[in-house]
């Protein structure tokens, strides 16, 4: 049984005094024996939950509609009565119990819903009868079954005469009516839903009173059964900028969407805790919340409770509220607050004094006088956010306009109250958007360095080091936030690497916060962690950047980043109050679309609703038509909503077209679990007709395999919900588990260098490193860091270094040739930071040393050790006595010296990180080891100027001459990952490693600005398509495609059967755009850029089809065994082979090149070091050949100007090496060598730049200049 999707409505009950109870209190009323109306126990009268009708079919339907033939009677209270008839009992309570059971067993009320509780917060004040007419008085309720799923409730109590709610008294023939002896009755009516729509059912509460105020008695339980089965009858709205609205007379009701999958339905005046609390008040209720306290809301009114918790609530997402929460508590629940654990509830402010003063612990809120205050005292002793997050939101709340009547002010007056209505809710949903980005700042202000303290190969949060990194005043806030289940979950989201809310803000406002950190603070020493983030734009001398020649796509390197900043801050306003209160905070929201429902069926029969339903799929289906290709977005949201209105009218077939379309549009909002249950109720009738419909039965098989995937990975013993806290081991460790400890530990993750520092730690015994050693170690890592921190470096020290240099150690105060002082190391150079009053000496810049060596220097009789340094361009030799400290500032200068060199030798800054975390890493092991052997253990770890004295690395000229840059897109990882696809967009690169992993750099400084995962296979291929489309071809058989906009991968094309292998542009005999893919069984597929639908396609015979390029009316496809001219129409016009192919050989075609306007063809093999030039007019041989020396295979080919380029490895090593030649002269014009590995991928930037991908041992990309 296919389970359907959820309505708006999904239950609406009456609540109210029993009328036998109403019957003996009127009658004594009239008696005048009342003295005031008395107080009653409310019980539930009637309940009406869908389905209201059901189609009269046999028992094995899978699934049907929510409505049928058979109207069922819903009343519950006639049920009632017939239970009391039967059993009377003198206990009013067991007897109330029993209605409910039989009724429960007897009609369809939802499982969850407790109706033994409802009375009671339905009438949280009492059920109390009136002398007079009341208003109308509505409040929200919540409720939260055992898994933490919550539903709510909006509720309206309304009066009604007790005469009028009786048959009418007659005497002497007339209706006897006096006022004076009236008396009124409350009823509640409460629409339960699982979505907070609560603005929305209050509207429909509204209508609904509109027509049961002239209703006669008997006509009342028919009409609010109607109304029901209307709400019942109303599909949600899908997540993002469709919202639905529908005409319940006289209001026309509108259904706001949620942002996205992840995000909360808001239908709500978020702006509503402004009005009530100061800014300072609305933080430090706030704090209480991310501590969990155990907090009560007290107001005089019962609807602001709910609103105001619930504002609190959305203030915090992504965060989510785990614990008990009750925004209603009635007077006779007063006892939950006794509840040991936190939690968040409400009360009415007449209870304010009674739980104030016997209950401790709480945190009490008065809503109505925005006070905060403990149950103990009139203040609350807890930690307050931190002041920099709490300073930001305060000064943006400050700009906020929170009055509605100011945007008023030049309008007129409105007649048409559904316009006026409109206007309001337009105003509400931009101001709602505001308070969203300015609390979502808060937050992400809040917990944005945590990602920087977590391991997410191991699942751990290194929490100790989190907090000691934290301001002194901050601590107490973090050590109780980090405790509580609501941080918990938090982690286990940036574990799992979520793409939500949060992650796109800190994102987005990562690099700007670092900048501007930067501009104001005195440099720091930064974590590890922030050091190898930071190290993809890390310093390169000005001769190495991009040149200003390349463009507004790629902007000038050589401006300092401290000039661009001064620019933007000069010109930014000195106050917030003069800009919008979320500036900078969000990309501009999209234009919301309202999709109008079409009018409700009068008579709620069957063919009645089915016509409604059919009536609203047409609606969509124009909808659809009018919406241009380009609006994916909107389109998405058109199918989603129509899928599930063809899923409740019971078309499945049709449902499941619709979803299919959502890959093309918006895979974002894919309903997979709705999907794969209608997939499984499909009977065999309609799964033969899914299989005759190619679309449907790919989506089937997706479904199923996805399915499979799931079920394997369930059984794998997958676990996305381990979060571990970093903790000192206990027992000695073997390598593995060292290996684990120190990645676990933040220190480095590189495999290698800790390979290097294992054997360090080991030396002269066993090969393990036990507990104490470690901790020994890990605390003067740690220790050495804070120090480092700590040094604050006078402004006459500062203007002599660069404003991103660190002081990462400081030597003991020693003497030296250029005076008496300490000598600090930063990641550029040596100085002397000069005793008394502090001065600069320059000792030496890394890349000017020529000699480091260990000397003697002479003390009265003695000879104390000094390390010597000679300096290019100077005649004399720094020396400083440093003592005990000689050996280990001469292991740790020389490997900073040989790092330099070798950056600076490949264009390659992270060699220069890394030499800087091994110098760091032999003052640890010397501190730790305190012993003979403590410094040759340290040169255990001098990789880099082991390297320099073993194996010269010269790089050859010519690579040095063209070599620019160097880009490690494995930074952060434990091991090099392979350079699989390369492509350039204007002023980005995207990169693609393993796993389907794409990264996006800024070309202008090569940083890395997006992380997208696109599906979970290797990528073979990406293809920029128009301005903001980037396609990509996967292993996976998909093609998925990014926008460059908004930075997000939604849309898919699934219409491939094998991994896609090659993708192209082209235009066709009408100078319309298309793309070309190819898949590696041969399949080529033709599209329309546009509609993103397939034109035609055409399977080739081949061996492992591997791209496809297009050019006058006809195709040139490329596989392992042959290359193959095609019609556009697929028929073969040449199959062209290798002669040695002919002849046997088993050469592989790798990459196909063609040069258009030479009438031209080149190709490489993987297995052969020969570049094969072919004719296009007749290409049965290769009339030319370019032997490439020392090469053994060739993997990519780029032509750039009047050069191709050609990415092989050498022979005579596995060294990647690259080939340029020169297209007219065909001979090889320079051989460069940049890569350690294979080169795997090649890209121009504007055909000024090059940029080549390299194989697992090297991971690098290599940035060349085209001459």
């Amino acid at each position: 049984m296919a389970e359907l999707p959820s309505g708006l409505l999904e239950a609406c009950l009456v609540i109210g005094a029993p009328s036998d109870k109403l019957r003996d209190i009127y009658q004594l009323h009239q008696q005048n024996k009342l003295k005031e109306p008395p107080l009653l126990d409310a019980e539930v009268l009637q309940v009406h939950a869908p389905p209201f009708v059901t189609k009269e079919t046999n028992s094995n339907q899978a699934i049907g509609p929510a409505f049928s033939r058979v109207q069922r009677r819903r009343s519950f209270i006639k049920k009632k009565r017939r239970d009391r008839f039967a059993e009377p009992s003198s206990n009013g309570d067991t007897a109330n119990r029993a209605e409910v059971s039989s009724a429960t067993e007897d009609i369809s009320v939802p499982k969850d819903l407790d109706l033994i509780a409802l009375p009671h917060l339905c009438f949280p004040g009492g059920l109390q009868l009136a002398n007079e007419q009341k208003e109308d008085s509505y409040h929200f309720l919540v409720f939260t079954d055992l898994f933490g799923n919550r539903t709510h409730g909006v509720v309206v109590q309304y009066y009604r005469t007790v005469q009028s709610y009786q048959e009418s008294v007659v005497q002497n023939g007339h209706r006897w009516n006096s006022s004076k002896s009236r008396l009124y009755a409350p009823f509640a009516v409460c629409v339960i839903s699982k979505f907070p729509y609560y603005n929305a059912l209050k509207e429909c509460l509204s209508c609904l009173l509109v027509q049961l105020r002239p209703a006669r008695q008997a006509d009342i339980e028919e009409t609010i059964k109607e109304f029901s089965a209307k709400l019942s009858l109303v599909p949600l709205p899908p997540p993002g900028q469709l919202h639905v609205s529908f005409s319940l007379r006289p209001l026309q009701v509108v259904l706001p969407s949620r942002e996205d999958q992840d995000s909360p339905v808001i239908d709500i005046d978020l702006h509503l805790p402004f009005l009530c609390f100061t800014h300072t008040t609305l933080l430090q209720v706030l704090s209480c919340l991310l501590q969990e306290q155990r907090l009560v809301l007290f107001s005089s009114d019962w609807a602001r409770l709910t609103l105001v918790a619930e504002s609190l609530l959305l203030y915090l997402q992504p965060l989510c509220w785990q614990q008990p929460y009750v925004p209603v508590l009635s007077g006779g629940m007063l006892d939950f607050l006794m509840a040991p654990t936190a939690f968040l509830m409400g009360c009415h402010i007449s209870h304010f004094e009674e739980v104030a003063a016997e209950t401790e612990d709480l945190i009490l809120v008065n809503v109505d006088d925005g006070i905060i205050q403990s149950s103990g005292s009139e203040t609350i002793d807890l930690p307050a956010v931190p002041l920099s997050a709490a300073e930001s939101f305060i000064s943006r709340a400050e700009c906020l306009q929170l009055h509605y009547d100011l945007e008023l002010c030049h309008l007129g007056v409105g007649t048409d109250a559904n316009a006026l209505r409109c206007q309001r809710r337009d105003w509400q949903r931009r101001l709602n958007t505001q308070i969203q980005n300015i609390t979502l700042e808060l937050v992400v202000n809040i917990f944005r360095d945590v990602q920087d303290f977590l391991n997410h190969e191991h699942r751990v949060f290194n929490s100790e080091e989190f907090l000691r990194t934290r301001e002194p005043a901050d601590q107490s806030f973090y050590k109780k936030v980090l405790e509580t289940h609501i941080f918990h979950s938090f982690l286990r989201d940036r574990l799992n690497r979520k793409r939500d809310t949060f992650s796109r803000m800190e994102q987005n406002t990562r690099n700007n916060g670092h900048r501007n950190r930067a501009m104001t603070d005195t440099p720091r020493r930064p974590p590890m962690s922030e050091l190898s983030r930071t190290g993809y734009s890390s310093y390169a001398s000005p001769s190495d950047r991009l040149s200003r020649r390349l463009g507004a796509s790629l902007p000038n390197l050589e401006q300092p980043a401290s000039d661009a900043v001064t620019a933007i801050s000069l010109s930014r306003p000195a106050s917030f109050r003069r800009m919008t209160p979320d500036i900078g905070l969000k990309l501009p929201q999209k234009a919301v679309k309202v999709f109008r429902l079409p009018e409700f069926p009068p008579p709620l029969a069957y063919h009645y609703v089915q016509n409604y339903y059919s009536d609203m799929v047409v609606s969509l289906g124009k909808a659809i038509n009018a919406t241009p290709p380009e609006e994916s977005a909107l389109l998405a949201r058109y199918h989603y909503l129509r899928g599930l209105v063809n899923t409740v009218s019971n078309k499945r077939l049709d449902a499941l077209e619709d979803f299919q379309s959502l890959y093309k549009t918006d895979s974002e909002i894919f309903p997979s679990q709705m999907v794969k249950s209608l997939v499984d109720s499909l009977p065999e009738s309609e799964r033969l007709q899914a299989d005759r419909r190619p679309e449907l039965k790919r989506l089937i098989s997706r479904v199923k395999r996805d399915q499979e995937r799931e079920q394997a990975s369930h059984r794998n013993g997958h676990e996305e919900d381990a979060v571990k806290r970093f903790k000192l081991p206990k027992k000695y460790m073997q390598l593995e588990e060292f290996v684990k400890c120190v990645q676990e530990s933040g220190i480095v993750k590189d495999h290698g260098t800790i390979l290097r520092l294992f054997d360090a730690l080991t030396v002269g015994h066993q090969k393990q490193v036990g507990p104490e050693l470690f901790r020994v170690f890990y605390t003067i890592w740690k220790e050495t860091e804070a120090e480092a921190q700590e040094v604050c470096l006078p402004a006459s020290v500062l203007e002599h270094i660069e404003p991103s240099e660190c002081v990462f150690k400081l030597s003991s105060s020693v003497k030296t040739s250029r005076g008496v002082g300490k000598i600090a190391m930063t990641q550029r150079r040596l100085f002397l930071l000069t005793e008394g009053r502090p001065g600069y000496v320059e000792v030496a810049q890394y890349r000017d040393l020529e000699e480091v060596k260990v000397s003697s220097a002479p003390f009265l009789l003695l000879r104390i050790p000094s390390l010597k340094l000679r300096v290019r361009g100077r005649k004399e030799a720094f020396e400083a006595n440093l003592k005990t400290e000689t050996e280990l500032w001469n292991l740790m200068v020389k490997e900073m010296w040989a790092g330099r060199n070798m950056a600076d030798q490949h264009k390659d800054p992270q060699y220069m990180q890394q030499a800087l975390t091994n110098a760091l890493l032999m003052d640890a092991v010397v501190g730790s080891l305190q012993s003979s052997k403590a410094i040759y253990a340290a040169s255990k770890l001098a990789h880099f100027d082991r390297i320099k004295t073993e194996v010269p690395m010269m790089v050859p000229k010519t690579t040095a001459e063209t070599l620019k840059h160097k880009i490690n897109p494995s930074l952060e990882l434990a091991a090099p990952q392979p350079v699989d696809v390369l492509l350039y967009t204007l002023g980005q690169l995207w990169v693609s490693v393993s796993g389907g992993k794409v990264m996006v750099f800024d070309a202008s400084s090569w940083s890395l600005t997006h992380t997208c995962q696109v599906g979970n296979a290797k990528l073979n291929c990406m293809l920029g398509v128009d301005k903001d489309q980037v396609w990509m071809g996967s292993e996976d058989s998909v093609i998925y495609i990014i926008s460059m906009v908004a930075m997000v991968c939604n849309r898919q094309l699934t219409e491939h059967r094998g991994e896609v292998t090659g993708l192209a542009l082209d235009t066709d005999k009408y100078s319309q755009k298309v793309a070309y893919s190819c898949s590696a069984e041969g399949t080529v597929m033709v599209w329309d850029v546009s509609t993103l639908q397939v034109k035609r396609h055409f399977r080739l015979s081949c061996d492992r089809l591997v791209s496809v390029s297009g050019w006058n009316g006809k195709l040139w496809c490329c596989s392992r065994d042959s290359i193959m001219e095609v019609w556009r129409n697929g028929s073969l016009k040449h199959r062209l082979n290798l002669p040695e192919q002919q002849k046997g050989a088993t050469l592989t075609f790798s990459s196909l090149l063609l040069l258009p306007e030479r009438e031209e063809l080149w190709s490489v093999c993987i297995d052969s070091g020969e570049v094969c030039i072919w004719c296009m007019k007749e290409p049965t041989k290769p009339f030319h050949r370019v032997v490439l020396q020392d090469c053994t295979g060739c993997y990519c080919m780029i032509k750039v100007k009047n050069q191709v380029w050609v990415g092989c490895v050498g022979r005579s090593s596995t060294k990647g090496k690259i080939y340029i030649l020169d297209t007219e002269r065909r001979v090889v014009l320079k051989e460069l060598h940049g890569h350690s590995d294979k080169v795997t991928a090649l890209c121009s930037a504007e055909d000024r730049y090059v940029l080549s991908g390299a194989g697992k041992h090297d991971g690098k990309i290599a940035i060349w200049k085209v001459e």
